[in-house]
């Protein structure tokens, strides 16, 4: 980037959308480095990655505001641009470090909405950004990227008081935060005994220097240093315990999931939210406001998260990453086999995890992309993985993801299931006891040998298989195409389960959506046990944004 006399850029639209550009290239580079020094609160290893994901979901967010914009002919303004950002990195965030640097934009958006982008601005965007990440965390802790953004803000105000612009005000900010950062490991044990800043931090300061460079004109290439040259936590007199968990409580081995998901719920019924898992686990984060929301807890039951959840509104985009019983200040054991199912609905993410799976939960319409799976890949911390994509329509992304996941070393099988019920069908199966090959047969064979229907509601008039529905009509779905078009939806669902039972079967697996009726799962276990002899039901409860009804018959 350059531009003539060296004259600032202003903080609009034009520089949010440049300061997205230049973050995700400075984290591309740096990522693998930061992942490299990531020890707390989990050294698992994936903070740079983590805080990538987080920042092109929000440049994505930037990009589609502008093309609205270009769309109707307008221009977006500063309110506009930085609104996106921030949305974008909440519903995108990810781990500890994303979800806190999704509340900071949020709060840097709280200020910048309502100004013209002066120098004054930024000064008090910033101090609210460092504010509101210490209310998002249920027990901050020094040493982390807490720290570093109260000392980028405290710098930003002595800028702001020299009548500095706005790129002096938010260069001086990045030089508060790289100062911050390397005394990080004089206040942290594990830092100081790994000898690395804090990774978080080390993020935000990368952060920081776009946007300096964004206002500047000037584009840095210095790497963001990693190791420590601050004095040793004993030195210093830390009180830190090696190992606490973010937020200051937890024990050396910590909780086994960590758990995170976009959540639709009221502030009340968010704070009660707060107060439940702040029970559960520790790390607990919560960011966002307006009806929606971004939760972060590692927990033991990752199940008892999810209902949580559940329990104070509707969650989707639940994401559990097993630790692997990981020392927070070792890397995660490498274990020999894992499972990674693409579900949709809250309630089937649980019953993943119960089958020792890990789930990528998705709600209609917003399929996975390959990047997500590959993550997805990686945080299971195995040797060799099989991927469920339960979606026809997400055969080539997770082809996709399975040959990336090859090229960084992992032995990935593609297991060709089509819907949810044939995820479970295999997962019944799974057995990491046996050789692998053996595995993805087994696996393979179940969801072959498993039909799949799916009761919907049919949101317009439109042609299909079985002639024209109207909006409201219940349409009974086998394999793939509507075979049923009725107004009631357990006699849909009967007539589709005699259809599909007309070829035989020995187990009918229903999955309930949370729009079910109350007596459905009933009256579809009394019609099958009294029109089909020898024919076992299970029930399974699929939660919010699945389907009103899964049907699979083995």
């Amino acid at each position: 980037m350059t531009q003539e006399d060296d004259v600032p850029y202003p903080l609009d639209a034009a520089a949010v959308r440049s300061w997205c550009g230049l973050a995700l290239e400075v984290l591309g580079r740096e990522r693998e480095r930061i992942d490299a020094i990531n020890v707390y609160p989990v050294a698992d290893g994936d903070t740079g990655t983590n805080l990538y994901l987080t920042l092109e979901s929000a440049a994505r967010a930037v990009e589609a505001a502008f093309d609205g914009h270009t769309s109707a002919g307008t221009a977006p303004c500063l309110a506009d641009a930085i609104g996106a950002m921030a949305h974008g990195a909440l519903i995108g965030a990810r781990g500890n470090s994303g979800t806190i640097v999704a509340q900071l934009l949020r709060g840097m958006t709280e200020v910048l909405a309502a100004t013209d982008g002066s120098a004054d601005a930024l000064r008090r965007a910033l101090r609210r950004a460092a504010a509101s990440t210490y209310e998002a965390v249920a027990h901050p802790v020094e040493g982390t990227v807490l720290t570093v953004a109260t000392a980028a803000a405290d710098a930003a105000e002595r800028a702001a008081a020299g009548a500095a612009g706005a790129a002096e005000v938010a260069r001086a900010a990045h030089e508060g935060a790289r100062t911050a950062l390397q005394a990080t490991p004089g206040q942290l044990a594990v830092l100081g005994r790994a000898g690395v800043v804090d990774a978080g931090g080390c993020g935000l300061v990368a952060l920081l220097g776009a946007l300096a460079d964004a206002l500047s004109g000037e584009v840095s290439v210095t790497p963001v240093a990693v190791r420590a040259d601050a004095p040793l936590p004993e030195a210093a007199g830390c009180e830190v315990a090696d190992g606490a968990a973010a937020d200051g409580r937890g024990d050396p081995e910590g909780p086994a999931f960590e758990v995170i998901y976009l959540l639709e719920a009221g502030d009340a019924a968010v704070a009660r939210l707060r107060t439940r898992l702040d029970g559960l686990g520790d790390s607990l984060v919560v960011v966002g406001g307006d009806g929606l929301w971004n939760v972060h807890v590692h927990v033991d039951d990752a199940g008892a998260a999810v209902e949580a959840g559940i329990e104070a509104g509707r969650p989707y985009r639940v994401r559990i990453t097993h630790f692997g019983g990981a020392s927070r200040i070792k890397e995660p054991a490498m274990t020999a086999r894992a499972v990674v199912a693409v579900v949709p609905g809250a309630g089937l993410a649980g019953l993943c995890v119960e089958a020792g799976a890990m789930p990528v939960a998705v709600r209609p319409g917003e399929p996975p992309a390959s990047g997500e799976l590959v993550q997805a890949i990686r945080q299971a911390h195995a040797r060799e993985v099989m991927l469920l994509p339960n979606d026809p329509d997400l055969r080539h992304t997770a082809a996709a993801a399975a040959e990336q996941a090859r090229t960084e070393g992992v032995r990935v099988a593609l297991i060709p299931t089509r819907a949810a019920v044939q995820g479970i069908a295999a997962l019944a199966v799974h057995e990491p006891g046996r050789s692998f090959d053996e595995d993805v047969v087994a696996m393979t064979a179940a969801a072959g040998a498993t039909r799949y229907a799916e009761l919907a509601v049919a949101e317009r008039q439109s042609w299909t298989m079985a002639g024209v529905c109207q909006a409201g009509d219940v349409l009974g779905l086998i394999d793939g195409d509507v075979v049923v078009i009725g107004s009631d939806l357990t006699r849909t669902a009967m007539t589709v389960l005699d259809r599909m039972l007309s070829a035989g079967g020995e187990m009918v697996t229903l999955v309930l959506g949370a729009d079910a009726p109350g007596a459905l799962a009933e009256r579809l276990e009394r019609h099958v046990r009294e029109r089909h002899l020898a024919v076992d039901t299970v029930v399974y409860e699929g939660g919010q944004h699945a389907a009103p009804l899964l049907i699979g018959v083995e």
